[in-house]
């Protein structure tokens, strides 16, 4: 069966930054002051620039999050507690919401704060051209050695169509043998979807290999479904823990416009 594309002026793609204010890690991470804004702003404000989204929405559980983001004048969704991830939050935030069927909904991770505008479009765009593509996320070659071992750093393999065949905290592919041609691609914390997919992504019990690895994409590929992987050349800076504040903030000071490695963009922010 053939599916007919849907006009794109029919669709809206709306962006929501997932945050909740309790973390094992870090308490508190989206309130963080990043040069003298707090992250969750930094992070709504780049999504905020790129021009194939029609809205961004940050959707929490917490009063103290929600009422951070009221001052600086942004949008919040008030969701309930105990989600199992930033996805199955996402969907309820985006019901809430009453998008429809056809509608793109955008996840962006709340600890991204020198997110590149583009790679939104670079994520999205699949999605727009090819009905038949019901989730996507993003990727970028990885040029450091040191970030293959890094175990926060998760790894993509897809296969010849550019579907993800898995993703881990350990080096994959492993090369058996020793030489050039070793590339390895690392996956970024954003996602796209189908409305209706990702409705259908939250009816799925987790699976046993996202507890395992602690990564909610491979949900989507223990049950059989599809996520097209999109190279961007734009790598994103994950705060995991407070001293990579720091080098975000060494970032920003190094340049007036945006400063994430591989990322040269003249836009200010």
């Amino acid at each position: 069966m053939t599916l007919a594309p849907v006009a794109r002026d029919s669709m809206k793609v709306v962006a929501f930054i997932p945050a909740r204010y309790e973390s094992s890690r870090f308490q508190g991470k989206p309130l963080a002051p990043i040069a003298g804004k707090p992250m969750i702003q930094h992070v709504y404000q780049r999504a905020a620039l790129c021009k194939s989204v029609s809205q961004v929405i940050v959707a929490t559980d917490d009063e103290r999050i929600r009422d951070c983001v009221k001052d600086f004048s942004g949008h919040v969704v008030m969701t309930g507690k105990g989600h199992h991830s930033g996805t199955d939050r996402v969907a309820e935030a985006a019901r809430i919401m009453n998008l429809r069927d056809q509608d793109i909904v955008v996840n962006i991770q709340g600890d991204q704060p020198l997110l590149h505008p583009e790679s939104i479009s670079h994520l999205v765009t699949p999605l727009l051209e090819d009905p038949a593509i019901p989730m996507t996320t993003l990727i970028y070659k990885i040029s450091e050695h040191h970030e293959v071992q890094d175990i926060r750093n998760v790894k993509a393999v897809r296969d010849r169509e550019g579907f993800a065949l898995y993703f881990s905290r350990s080096p994959i592919p492993y090369f058996r043998d020793s030489g050039p041609g070793r590339v390895y691609y690392k996956h970024l914390g954003f996602y796209g979807y189908r409305m209706d997919f990702l409705q259908v992504f939250a009816s799925l019990p987790p699976g046993d290999l996202e507890d395992k690895e602690k990564l909610e994409q491979l949900r989507t590929l223990e049950h059989g479904h599809k996520i097209k992987l999109i190279e961007t050349p734009h790598d994103s800076v994950e705060v995991d823990s407070p001293r990579d504040i720091k080098e975000v903030e060494d970032l920003l000071k190094g340049s007036k416009t945006c400063s994430c490695r591989g990322c040269h963009s003249t836009r200010p922010l």
